[in-house]
């Protein structure tokens, strides 16, 4: 990657992550986390074991004819699988691209499945990206495979090889081959089902996403197969945030208080809960007392949820930014302060420092004092990072005083 070019975004943020986790540029190999012994049992009881097949006669054939290499991950970045011509699995090896090996960014460095994996979204690393000197002539193109039935991250797909696969086409070949993956696991999921008694709609259900927007996106599903997505106003993205925030529902004057920052008439209100009824339907929005009639799901409640299970890293991962940011209402002020300041802490409390490295370089976080001296705490003299957290600091001091 030539310096007129300079570094993509989504690289340096892979970079930094790497640095702050310890990992050194001149490593040469990536640690074996599967050892053989344990390798055989754990890939045999993993969900992508039934569409491994396919996917080496759809990818693996390919990568064997263009001299390149098809690796199948686990959801920690576990190498399960990898496949390709002997010779250049042979040169694989000497970077400890291997089965059993952990490609997760934190111990591997920048490189595709890590990122995918990290992202959850289809990534390509072409030579010098790479944070590890010994992966340099090395490109690849990776992109997540997903349970169709709960949409978790089951593992990633990955083709590595040389300057060859820096074409587009690799990208479009390995997506296509996830997609079979995920439909051939699908027609798994109907064909158990086959036998089993057939259900009436499973009801409403709603998705609210609502972190770093000022307007929410509604996703709705009526449970018979019609599936939509609106845009709230500003003022409704609040009032369904706090309906959300209430699963016993709210009276008029709770909402009042909750919405508005100064007296109203109770008329205003109700015209705003009439709009927002006509929009989404009786079915959704109830009365007597005001509430949401449907099942949800939210972003933020994602985020709780990890943090309630001690996973500080996901929650950090799906945390867009502070919840509705510029609304003044005051119930979605305190919402927003909670889970704001509860995956703060957590970070915080992780010692983590690429966690909080993600954080400061976030701009919600990048004039946070106490995170940049608590990364300073926790890096090692040699870091890489820590010239940059003394600078930020410094820069601090003087804006401070």
């Amino acid at each position: 990657m030539s310096s007129q070019r300079g570094v993509r975004a989504q690289v340096a943020d892979s970079w930094f992550r790497s640095a702050a986790a310890g990992v050194q540029a001149d490593l040469v190999d990536a640690p074996i986390t599967l050892p053989t012994d344990v390798l055989r049992d754990h890939r045999e009881a993993h969900p992508l074991s039934r569409v491994f097949p396919l996917l080496d006669d759809v990818l693996g054939q390919a990568a064997r004819d263009c001299d390149a290499i098809m690796a199948v991950s686990d959801s920690a970045g576990q190498l399960l699988w990898v496949c390709g011509h002997p010779q250049v699995l042979r040169q694989a090896e000497a970077i400890g691209f291997v089965e059993g090996a952990n490609w997760d960014e934190r111990v591997a460095g920048t490189n595709a499945p890590g990122m995918a994996l990290r992202l959850d979204e289809s990534v390509n690393i072409i030579g010098a990206e790479h944070f590890r000197r010994s992966v340099q002539r090395w490109s690849c193109a990776a992109t997540p495979i997903h349970d169709p039935q709960t949409h978790g991250l089951l593992g990633v797909l990955d083709i590595t090889g040389g300057d060859q696969i820096v074409v587009p086409q690799t990208m479009a070949m390995v997506r296509a081959a996830a997609r079979m993956a995920e439909a051939e696991l699908a027609r798994e999921v109907l064909s158990r089902r086959s036998g089993e008694p057939r259900h009436t709609a499973r009801g409403l259900s709603v998705v609210m996403e609502s972190l770093g927007r000022s307007e929410t996106l509604l996703s709705l599903d009526d449970g018979r197969g019609h599936q939509g997505t609106l845009r709230l106003s500003p003022r409704h993205s609040e009032i369904l945030l706090l309906l959300a925030s209430a699963p016993r529902g709210l009276s008029g004057d709770e909402l009042a208080v909750l919405l508005y920052e100064e007296d109203v008439s109770a008329s205003t209100l109700r015209v705003e809960l009439n709009r927002l009824r006509h929009l989404l339907g009786e079915d959704v929005l109830a009365s007597r007392p005001y509430r949401l009639a449907a099942e949800l799901a939210g972003d933020w409640l994602a985020v709780e949820a990890h943090l309630a299970s001690g996973d500080v890293r996901s929650a950090l991962r799906l945390y867009r930014g502070p919840l509705l940011p510029h609304s003044a209402a005051p119930g979605v002020v305190r919402l927003r302060d909670e889970v704001h300041e509860s995956l703060r802490r957590a970070v915080m409390q992780s010692r983590e420092a690429d966690l909080m490295s993600t954080w400061t370089r976030a701009s919600w976080g990048s004039d946070d004092y106490a995170m940049w001296l608590a990364q300073r705490a926790v890096l090692p003299q040699g870091s890489p990072l820590r010239p940059l957290v003394l600078g930020q600091l410094a820069r601090l001091d003087r804006e401070l005083s």
